[in-house]
């Protein structure tokens, strides 16, 4: 078992920034893959961003290339997602998911916290 719970979440003007954070416990995080996903209202969950295990290899939407960026921390069990030029369109419920390999897919992912909101407003 693992619990994530994500952080950071909340209302922004377009073109502002913000930075979440996702701590995991319950499993050594290190050794997994990590993901950012993304559902806006009316929409499917999307992929957003995933990290290799050691933080050497990341992969991006490219919706958000350029904007945002993931990152981790393995000895504090945290993984982050820096948001910079936020748009309207960014707005959703974000979910951090723990899994084996990295993914854009998230049927691929075994866990997932609770979500935090991000709301950008025009």
């Amino acid at each position: 078992q693992v619990q994530l719970v994500e952080s950071g979440g909340g209302l922004v003007q377009a073109g502002g920034s913000l930075r979440l954070s996702c701590a995991a416990s319950g499993r050594t995080f290190s050794r997994y893959s990590m993901g950012w996903f993304r559902q806006g209202p009316g929409k499917e969950r999307e992929f957003v961003a995933t990290i290799s295990w050691s933080g050497g290899s990341t992969s991006t939407a490219d919706s958000v290339k350029g904007r945002f960026i993931i990152s981790r921390d393995n000895a504090k069990n945290t993984v982050y997602l820096q948001m910079n030029s936020l748009k309207p369109e960014d707005t959703a419920v974000y979910y951090c998911a723990v899994g084996e390999g990295m993914s854009m897919w998230y049927h691929e992912y075994d866990y997932w916290g609770q979500g935090t909101q991000v709301t950008v407003s025009s």
